[in-house]
């Protein structure tokens, strides 16, 4: 194992303090729980938003509390869930009377996880409402989409119900556009390298140097096919394919397009599926409102990407290209 780090099972703290130290104008500790991050400037009279996760994905989760995005995020140990009682902290921290909205991805420990975690602060006085991000299609087939993972969708949830929220719009009405744009989001990956948890020292899975595994978890859970190398753009038009069979898209509907490293993949090699996944989608007559290529969900320093499709109306497109304050999201 080869990472710049000093002790492994100091990983997860010392990524939370040098993401604080870098933009303390943005995150800050929470006084009650050490792997509670939220705003720096806690904000008034709209709804709170809150996220969780495991380590090893930044920026999801930690990455995108800020200002017309998230409130405040429970951090677990890398690939394992935030206890309840740093859920409950999260949730206390985002509150400032006008409920708050839960936003996690579709895994068996978070969900469970932020449901104590409600009840313990409903006892409180706290409104809570929950959306869990569905939107990896590999994960299962359509008429089982409440059981697919949430992956690099969610950040497209995170930034449009964190644009409504700004708006000082309610509780309900937040959490109805939130839950609307989760339906509305297909994301499909392919890994190519395994990645290296700091405290196992070993890599996550195995895969020859002449294979990719479509469909691949951000935590290395199995995919749908295991297949030889192919070139970018076949890759692509198989991806591009699987999305659009599972998606009802119509001709001269609108999109947005998230092109995801899930971490060591370079933007070169992102731009060279970009580039392919746009002409697939004029070919199929459908318009491209925002592209976001980068690194917005990874899985440490495994190689591989996602593609994530997000059907557009009106709302969600305001609130996509809302103000929003954050290292890691630019409109």
């Amino acid at each position: 194992m080869k990472k710049i780090i000093n002790k492994p099972i100091d990983f997860v703290d010392e990524t939370i303090d040098g993401l604080i130290k870098s933009h303390p104008d943005i995150y800050s500790l929470a006084s009650d729980n050490s792997r509670v991050i939220k705003r720096a400037s806690k904000a008034f009279n709209k709804v709170g938003l809150v996220t969780g996760g495991g380590s090893g994905h930044l920026p999801v989760f930690t990455g995108y509390v800020g200002k017309g995005l998230l409130d405040s995020c429970a951090i677990g140990s890398v690939f394992a869930s935030p206890s309840v009682d740093q859920i409950a902290s999260a949730i206390r921290n985002a509150d400032n009377g006008n409920g708050v909205l839960c936003i996690l991805g579709n895994y068996g420990g978070d969900v469970m996880n932020f449901e104590m975690a409600c009840e313990i602060v409903k006892e409180e006085g706290i409104n809570t409402k929950t959306v869990i991000v569905a939107d990896d299609i590999a994960s299962a087939k359509p008429e089982e989409k409440e059981k697919r993972r949430g992956i690099a969708g969610m950040i497209f949830v995170f930034k449009v119900a964190g644009g409504f929220a700004e708006t000082g719009a309610s509780l309900d009405d937040v959490f109805k556009l939130a839950t609307i744009t989760n339906e509305n989001i297909r994301t499909l990956g392919v890994a190519l390298s395994p990645c290296i948890l700091p405290e196992a020292g070993k890599p996550t899975f195995e895969i020859s140097d002449d294979e990719i595994e479509i469909g691949m978890g951000i935590h290395g859970e199995p995919g749908i096919s295991r297949e030889k190398m192919k070139s970018a753009n076949d890759l692509t038009d198989d991806i591009c394919k699987r999305i659009l069979d599972d998606f009802n898209l119509n001709k001269n509907e609108e999109i947005s397009l998230m092109i995801n490293s899930l971490g060591a993949t370079p933007l070169e090699e992102l731009y060279i599926i970009s580039r392919r996944v746009i002409e697939n989608l004029n070919k199929n007559e459908i318009k491209i409102f925002k592209n976001y290529v980068g690194r917005y969900a990874t899985s440490m320093e495994m190689a591989g990407m996602s593609v994530t499709l997000l059907k557009l109306n009106k709302e969600i497109k305001d609130n996509l290209i809302a103000p929003s304050n954050c290292p890691f999201w630019t409109n």
